[in-house]
């Protein structure tokens, strides 16, 4: 298993006390799978990337039974061991490309500083300064930006959203990665925009085995190469197993929610076609509910959901609901 997470739990200071943002949650991602993060806004998503790659507040308390990276515990290791997997190994892409690249660089000088040294092979100053800038007309080329020459003279406030996101895109593969961290690159994007840039992740995850644990607001924008699923509310894990399985018959009542409001049911439905909601609206963090943190928002909620749910299996699918849709019918699980 490339990435393994067991029982990570993030603990915040807030005014009433020190508040569990994250939840003993679980989550992997083996060598050259698609795993795809899929949470309402504020369920953690993006706090569990930052865990992965040591963004976090360092006032923020972070415990866990596993944090491993290729068998290697990325808790216990020094700020510089830490530096050397998460800046070659591991590569992040950011929902908003624009606020993430360098404002007084041009876009040829920052792609120039993603390239490696140790994937030049010139000796002499002006040998690997040419050999540096073909490699960024290359990286460029390769994310789909012909026009090279103008591409490496603007800075970041030039370009188009979808180019920006491509050269973010470009900088993070420049050391072929391991693992790509794909914070919602296409949000707010025009559909034509972000499944270019799905076409493209899918082009480099099959052609270097890389693996991708993409995040998403939308069951509808994740990518159709997606392999596994993971639902998270709240910080907490409500369910996970292979995509399509669960899309097609989910065990918790979060992920049939969010698939029925989401653009992966509209494009099923006929024009004009009522669509459910959701009730109501993801906790604060000062007044997360007992249990089950979807309980007071759960259609199918009862007394026992006051008691936080352990995660069950069926085969290779997760879920953590005291009273699955579809469990019954696929046979008896384990606690």
């Amino acid at each position: 298993m490339l990435l393994d997470i067991r029982n990570l739990t993030i603990r915040i200071p807030t005014a009433q006390g020190w508040v569990n943002v994250i939840d003993r949650v679980s989550l992997s991602v083996a060598e050259g799978e698609i795993h795809s993060l899929v949470g309402e806004s504020g369920s953690g998503k993006s706090i569990i990337a930052s865990a992965i790659m040591g963004f976090l507040n360092p006032r923020w308390e972070v415990q866990a039974d596993r944090l491993w990276f290729d068998g290697k515990d990325l808790l216990t290791m020094t700020a510089a061991e830490r530096r050397n997997i998460i800046g070659v190994d591991v590569a992040m892409i950011f929902q908003d490309p624009g606020s993430h690249l360098d404002p007084n660089s041009s876009i040829g000088e920052q792609l120039g500083e993603a390239v490696l040294d140790s994937d030049l092979s010139s000796t002499g100053i002006f040998a690997r300064r040419r050999e540096r800038h073909k490699k960024v007309i290359k990286l460029l080329h390769r994310v789909g930006i012909k026009e090279h020459k103008a591409a490496m003279e603007s800075y970041p406030f030039e370009l188009s959203e979808g180019a920006a996101q491509k050269v973010m895109i470009a900088s993070a593969i420049a050391h072929r990665p391991r693992l790509l961290i794909a914070d919602e690159p296409t949000t707010a994007m025009e559909p034509s925009t972000r499944q270019q840039i799905y076409r493209l992740l899918s082009r480099f995850h099959s052609s270097h085995n890389m693996s991708i644990l993409l995040i998403s607001q939308d069951l509808g924008t994740i990518m159709p190469e997606s392999q596994r699923l993971t639902m998270l509310y709240s910080g907490q894990i409500m369910e996970s197993g292979p995509t399509k399985a669960l899309l097609d018959e989910p065990f918790h009542p979060y992920t049939k929610a969010l698939a029925e409001t989401s653009l992966y049911q509209q494009s099923k439905c006929d024009p004009k076609t009522h669509l459910p909601t959701l009730p109501g609206a993801s906790p604060p963090l000062q007044h997360l509910p007992i249990g089950c943190r979807l309980g007071p928002r759960c259609p199918n909620a009862r007394r026992k959901c006051v008691q936080t749910p352990g995660i069950r299996k069926l085969r290779s699918h997760f879920f953590a609901c005291h009273y699955p849709l579809n469990a019954a019918k696929k046979g008896s699980f384990n606690e």
